[in-house]
């Protein structure tokens, strides 16, 4: 098979930097409201639909995807994405709402989901030596779509219109997620990098065994599955919280301005890409268990900290800290799961972890919002985070316990065949 596995990378990137524009939603919210009076509340639940239908579909369909294959997924992903764009420049023409729900939330949701999990995949199959790199690099895509989308799309929308917007959008993303379907496939069975081969030899940074090979079914009853979502949820629900109340929060503690703590949130959304990459790519080294320990240990003192901070500064660099865990956490886990599980049934492993990231994102911003509306504070709501980064980081070490152990048996089972 004569693919290169750089190119495969560079495939994988360009279909999350197409489906990563969904992060982009907000350059849409007042173009929409001022042109067919439709309010903040009824234009954001496009987004949450779409986020919800990404969840589940990435839960749902991820056995699919692997029976498939990562070029016909993608295929389909690109399908579908661009069909929710396109479909949405009709519900517009139309001022249609419920067809505008049908079509961006339902149908490009169910794109984002596919289209999530596909690449990711067969990146970890290609780079068994460098999975947290590799992983980490099309997680950056996903991160830095919105970061090239956003001013794109402000540009479209004043010189051609909402609708024209995004019939443009839909035709760009299809071109360039088919230009990485059609490239992108699957390694050969048991297929390794020369690379691997060169550092065994001499006897370089040696690469760990998977845990074992388990089909999605298999992960699910395993303790070491249920400990890895603990993990996720509470990873996500921390970041998802800064992320969610970012600007107030910025405001009201540290008596920031409105335009510093826009800036601030700009400057956050760099450390979760930067993060994502980082992280994974240390994770290399370190061990996916162990960068998630260190995840913990170090955001469970930040969120202890951080109700006593009131200089700007201090508060900003915490903040940011936090950020680049947890876009790192993204990036790390399909390597994880590579690790933990094998890539037998990567995709559809991948996609039952995600429904973590559906709950966080309704778990944090609603614990915030519910704390803060009670008590008019959100220092307390930095110690019940706290407390739960203090249970994660408990998971994680229980984690490690358990990945040593299975390591031990897996060598004493090999020694005695």
């Amino acid at each position: 098979m004569n693919k290169n596995r750089w190119l495969i990378a560079l495939s994988a990137i360009a279909i999350h930097l197409s489906i990563g524009s969904v992060y982009a939603y907000s350059v849409f919210k007042n173009p929409m409201s001022d042109m067919l009076g439709w309010n903040s509340k009824e234009v954001t639940l496009s987004f949450t639909i779409a986020i919800a239908f990404l969840g589940l579909s990435a839960a749902s369909l991820g056995r699919l995807v692997e029976k498939w294959g990562p070029r016909k997924s993608a295929i389909l992903a690109a399908v579908l994405f661009s069909a929710g764009l396109l479909g949405s420049s009709l519900a517009i023409t139309l001022e249609s709402l419920a067809l505008y729900y049908l079509t961006y939330g339902v149908i490009g949701g169910i794109g984002l989901g596919i289209g999530y999990i596909a690449p990711v995949s067969t990146l970890v199959k290609w780079f068994p030596d460098r999975r947290g790199l590799a992983t980490g690099m099309a997680v950056l895509g996903f991160g830095a779509g919105s970061l090239i989308a956003s001013p794109v799309i402000a540009k479209l929308i004043n010189n051609i219109g909402l609708s024209a917007t995004f019939l443009a959008l839909g035709i760009a993303y299809l071109l360039l997620m088919l230009a990485g379907a059609l490239y992108i496939v699957r390694p050969p069975e048991e297929w390794k990098p020369a690379v691997m081969s060169e550092q065994s030899q001499t006897n370089k940074r040696k690469i760990p065994a998977d845990l074992a090979q388990l089909t999605a079914n298999e992960a699910l009853k395993t303790n070491r599955f249920w400990l890895l979502w603990v993990m996720m949820f509470i990873n996500i629900s921390a970041g998802i919280m800064l992320i969610s109340f970012a600007s107030p929060l910025a405001q009201d503690k540290v008596g920031m301005s409105a335009v510093a703590a826009a800036s601030m949130v700009g400057i956050m959304g760099l450390f979760n890409g930067f993060g994502r990459i980082m992280w994974s790519s240390i994770s290399d080294y370190m061990g996916r268990s162990n960068v998630f320990t260190l995840f913990f240990g170090v955001q469970f003192i930040l969120f202890l900290l951080l109700p006593n901070i009131n200089n700007p500064l201090l508060f900003q660099i915490f903040i940011f800290i936090i950020l680049s865990m947890y876009g790192g956490g993204f990036a790390c886990l399909p390597a994880f799961i590579g690790d933990l599980f094998g890539t037998k049934q990567l995709g559809a492993i991948h996609g039952y972890l995600l429904t973590a990231w559906s709950c966080a994102g309704i778990f944090g911003p609603m614990l915030v919002a519910t704390l803060n509306d009670a008590l008019q504070s959100y220092n307390i709501t930095f110690y019940v985070f706290a407390a739960l980064l203090f249970v994660a980081l408990g998971t994680s070490i229980i984690m490690h316990v358990s990945i040593q152990g299975l390591e031990k048996n897996n060598a004493e089972q090999a020694q005695s065949a």
